[in-house]
């Protein structure tokens, strides 16, 4: 079965970086599905974060453009989210997401993505 093992969260001072990895397994032609972030800080809904699709283009919601990058290793069955610049508002968990199409339908709609992984925190202050 898919399975979506997160790593890489931790506390951070505003201003540090983090790399968040997810590894896949299970899931066959991986690399031919769109494959993102959530996440979800306390008291507020899930929110996308970046995806991105099989031909590598990358989608990221506005308040992270341009300091994520999510990235995704073929060989390794693994997909990185680098994070800069962190924020206070960057606090919370942090999902890996598969969905089961090559193309990104949506980085909002968590309804787009089948496979989820258990998260990680990641926590700014």
């Amino acid at each position: 079965h898919v399975q979506l093992v997160e790593s890489g969260g931790e506390s951070v001072q505003a201003g540090g970086s983090l790399r968040l990895s997810c590894a896949v397994s299970g899931y066959t032609y991986y690399s031919r599905k769109c494959m993102g972030w959530f996440r979800q800080a306390p008291g507020k809904e899930r929110e996308g974060v970046a995806a991105i699709d099989t031909a590598g283009m990358p989608t990221y919601t506005y308040s992270v453009k341009d300091r994520f990058t999510i990235s995704k290793d073929n060989v390794k069955n693994t997909l990185y989210l680098q994070m800069n610049s962190l924020e206070v508002e960057d606090t919370a968990m942090y999902y890996c997401v598969a969905g089961l199409t090559p193309y990104c339908v949506s980085i909002y709609s968590p309804r787009a993505y089948n496979y989820w992984g258990q998260g990680t925190q990641v926590t700014v202050s």
